[in-house]
């Protein structure tokens, strides 16, 4: 198994599904309440709205090749580090790109869970 390779693809999978997450969050924040939207003007306005919205359609192309990055990383290496590894990074970049790009608060504990994440990560690489 190359080390560098199942690494990097595990850096890229992390970094377009924090990303993806986070333009799917923007877009819905930018559609609304969908209820509100569905009441109003049925479902198939709410599909209408949120397939037109160009942040959700790039969020869903940033998470399905996250998707394919997965595939490679577990061809690569182990589902006991690819998984675990993925998913503990994925958080901790999501919560990077929650706190200064949406600007959502990130309260104290997700900060000290996300240096727990930094720790398992950390023994899981060795």
């Amino acid at each position: 198994m190359n080390s560098t390779r199942l690494w990097s693809a595990i850096a890229v999978l992390v970094l377009a599904s924090s990303v993806g997450d986070v333009l799917l969050s923007a877009a819905m924040k930018r559609i609304g309440d969908l209820d509100a939207l569905r009441s109003s003007k049925g479902l198939f306005a709410v599909i209408a709205r949120v397939c037109t919205e160009k942040l959700f359609l790039l969020g869903v192309l940033c998470l399905a090749f996250s998707f394919f990055c997965l595939l490679a990383a577990l061809s690569w290496g182990d589902v006991s580090l690819v998984a675990p590894a993925s998913a503990s990074l994925t958080f901790l970049c999501s919560v990077l790109l929650a706190k200064f790009f949406l600007k959502e608060d990130v309260d104290y504990r997700r900060w000290i869970s996300a240096a727990l994440v930094c720790m398992g990560v950390a023994l899981l690489a060795k």
